[in-house]
Parts: structure tokens; C-alpha cells; sequence
């Protein structure tokens, strides 16, 4: 069967890899000069299966409200003249109950549960590399206030949810994360997820792409899509800049930008680009550097540890489709870094960079087909996009392959919205 993916990030191109190992005859399409070169090139790094919980969620409005006055505040929200973003806004505040939190966090969890699985089988059959790591994630609280507030709320449900984890004192998160004892004063205790990892996402995407096309699959970059031909209620093909593709089979990964390219065909796609901040910095004092995932409750920073690097991300900047570095957001990410990991790296050389992370109102992806027979989504993972790409990417070619998928699917598509 011939299949024709639209998007080249971290999504789009393990749906390839899968698709091809499945016998398919796939081709992908991307505006792009490479794989991964937007929202996948410099995210935080962590591959997030135990923190895999929504941005929608009880007390969530009370806190963003506050959070709006803070100067170094983890939301920004800059108004606009879009009515998607008040759309969007105020499906996400419906989904703030305790009942809609249950629920999308299954969801969530079922996903990237399997697409642990799924990494780790790609990592075994390949034994591709991306500057990985497996030692977990620390989630930093330096006030006991927020501290308190996790065990009360949170303890709970991982156990139900039979997510591994560790309730450390500062003792214990200086013996993870040892560069921390230079600040334990300053550490109130953490919360461990042992299972949890790292990887650079961009250097996964770009070497899958390469076993993807020694698989047959195509790229085509440097191609504008403009749309789709229908015929009889069908879709036959993709319009570009660069002509007419056809297939059997379509599937939309363009992430933050899917809901323009199947707005005409009459689908509502309830995505909108929530705009994130990262910087990677060059280690210099191997001892003072993190080993693996920190975050940084107080700022809702992540900062991970890649190799010779380190990378730190995160904020919520709820705007537009725009990409423009704020002067003041890389102040943030370096107040946090500094304060934990002062002198590990040289931040005169480290680059900013900004992505949009394509978010639906309830935090789980868009995952299956649409009222078109031939069209599939596989869009809308928000910050998760690297911790559920394989998973997701298995999902959808076992649904255009006929083949039921390993996890239920019935709950993961558009069809949820209406």
C-alpha cells in the first residue's frame, strides 16, 4: 500500500520507519530542509513515561492566574485575534475536572506505557543511538509548600497507576543527581521516577530517517503543502509547491499546523501551539553537571543532561504561531539552571531556541483515522511528543495495516470531540 505522511518530526517519521517495516511503500513530505528541524529539534530531552499527567487539571485555573503576575512564570499568555486560541482555551478549562483528569490521564499513560515498550524493542532490533540515558527522572522541590502539596495529591495516584517512583529527602536527591550537593541547602526533597530516560530527540529522528530510507522510504523536503484533491467524497491526492503525490493512504503529523492543512477538507482539530523555550549549554565541570533529568518544580523547568550538553526547557507561552526569541524566557531558563548546576556549563556559548508544541484541550494526541476513509491523524502530543513518538507511531501503522493495535485506540481519535 502506498502511504504518504505529511511532517518530518519526531511523529512523522517513526510512523514512516513503522509503516516501512510493515511492507508499506511510504513517502514523507516536509517544508523543511531535514527531519526534526522544528518542534523536535531542541525539546528538554526527557522521555517523560511516569510524568505523562495533563496540563488540564483541578486547581489548574487558580494556579495560572497567580502564575500570570510572577516574573519568571511558567505560563505567558499573550493575547490574540485568533478565535482558535479562545476556542482552545476554553475547551481546556472544561477538561479541569477531576472526572476529565482520571480520564485523559489513562489515556496518556496508555500511551506512552507502550511506546516504553516500543523504544526500547526499536533500540534493541536497530541499536540506534541519540546520547540516551536511563537513569530516571528528579522532580526538585525547594519549598516545602510544593512539596507537600505533591505527596498529598500525587503519591496516591501513582500508585494506583503502578508507576515506580521514589520519595527522596535532600540526602536522597543529592545521591541521584550528586552535583545537587553543592545546593542541598536549598533542596527541600524530590520525587524519582526510576523508569523514566533521556535522549536528544533530533539526533533519534535524523538517524531513523536514514534506516527509514534504507528501508525505501522517501523524503521529499523543501515542499509546501497546500492541500488536498478530493474526489467523490475521497481523497486522491497532495497539492505542493512541488506538484501532485498520490497514495492509498494519508497521514497528517504536521504537529502545531495540522488543523490548517485539514480545515478545508471540514474537520475541526482542536490543536493549538503552545510556544516553549530551550537552552543548550556545553559542559565545562563534568562534577557540577547533572546525570540525567531534573525539574525544576519552582520554575517548571526541565533540565536534562545530553551527552557533552545540557539542555534545559520548558514554559508554556500560550500566543500565536510565532517562533521569536524573548530575551527574557532565556533569563528564566538560566536563573533556574544556575541555581542548581552553577558552573557546570558555559552559558556565554549556550543557543536559545523556541518551538511550538502542538496541544490538544485534553492533553492526550490524536492518534487514528477521520471521517475520510484514507486520512489519518497522528498529531497533538503537546510536550510528549518524544516520550510517545514510538508508540504512537506503532498504533498507526498497525491501524492502516488492518492489524488491531497492542493498546485500545478506540478513545485516542478526532472522533472523541464531538
Amino acid at each position: 500500500m502506498k502511504v504518504t505522511i505529511l511532517g518530518s518530526g519526531v511523529i512523522g517519521v517513526t510512523t514512516a520507519y513503522y509503516l516501512a517495516k510493515a511492507g508499506h511503500e511510504v513517502t514523507v513530505l516536509d517544508r523543511q530542509e531535514g527531519p526534526a528541524l522544528e518542534t523536535s529539534f531542541a525539546n528538554a530531552g526527557q522521555l517523560s513515561y511516569g510524568y505523562s499527567t495533563p496540563w488540564a487539571a483541578p486547581g489548574i485555573p487558580q494556579k495560572a492566574a497567580m502564575w500570570l503576575f510572577k516574573k519568571h512564570s511558567p505560563l505567558i499568555f499573550r493575547p490574540t485575534c485568533n478565535p482558535a486560541m479562545y476556542s482552545w482555551l476554553m475547551s481546556m478549562l472544561a477538561n479541569c475536572t477531576a472526572s476529565a483528569y482520571a480520564t485523559n490521564k489513562a489515556r496518556m499513560l496508555r500511551i506512552s506505557n507502550y511506546s516504553r515498550e516500543c523504544l526500547t524493542e526499536l533500540r534493541n532490533d536497530t541499536g540506534i543511538t541519540y546520547d540516551e540515558g536511563s537513569k530516571g527522572t528528579l522532580q526538585l522541590f525547594r519549598s516545602q509548600k510544593d512539596f507537600d502539596a505533591v505527596m498529598t495529591k500525587d503519591i496516591e495516584s501513582l500508585r494506583q497507576d503502578g508507576i515506580k517512583f521514589e520519595v527522596l529527602d535532600a540526602e536522597g536527591c543529592t545521591k541521584a543527581e550528586p552535583a545537587l550537593a553543592n545546593v542541598k541547602h536549598m533542596i527541600t526533597g524530590g520525587l524519582r521516577m526510576p523508569d523514566d530516560g533521556t535522549g536528544d530527540c533530533f539526533t533519534f529522528t535524523n538517524k531513523l530517517a536514514k534506516m527509514a530510507e534504507e528501508l525505501g522510504v522517501k523524503f521529499h523536503y523543501n515542499v509546501d503543502i497546500k492541500g488536498f484533491q478530493l474526489n467523490s467524497g475521497k481523497i486522491v491526492a497532495v497539492e505542493t509547491n512541488k506538484g501532485i503525490f498520490t497514495a492509498d493512504r494519508y497521514v497528517a503529523a504536521l504537529g502545531s499546523f495540522t488543523p490548517q492543512l485539514v480545515k478545508g477538507l471540514g474537520l475541526n482539530v482542536p490543536i493549538y501551539p503552545v510556544k516553549g523555550y530551550s537552552i543548550t549549554i556545553p559542559i565545562v565541570d563534568e562534577s557540577r553537571a547533572p546525570v540525567s533529568t531534573i525539574l525544576d518544580e519552582t520554575y517548571k523547568i526541565a533540565i536534562t543532561r545530553l551527552g557533552d550538553r545540557i539542555r534545559v526547557g520548558g514554559m508554556a507561552e500560550v500566543t500565536d504561531y510565532v517562533t521569536r526569541l524573548l530575551p527574557e524566557r532565556r533569563e528564566t531558563l538560566e536563573l533556574s539552571v544556575s541555581g542548581l548546576f552553577g558552573g557546570a556549563g558555559d552559558l556565554s556559548k549556550a543557543t536559545f531556541w523556541s518551538g511550538l508544541r502542538p496541544m490538544t484541550p485534553d492533553s492526550t494526541p490524536i492518534i487514528g483515522g477521520t471521517k475520510y476513509d484514507n486520512l489519518y491523524i497522528n498529531a497533538g502530543h503537546g510536550t510528549l511528543g518524544w516520550t510517545m513518538s514510538a508508540g504512537s507511531a506503532r498504533v498507526m501503522a498497525d491501524l492502516i495495516s488492518g492489524k488491531k493495535p497492542d493498546i485500545d485506540t478506540s478513545d485516542l481519535g478526532l472522533s472523541r470531540y464531538k
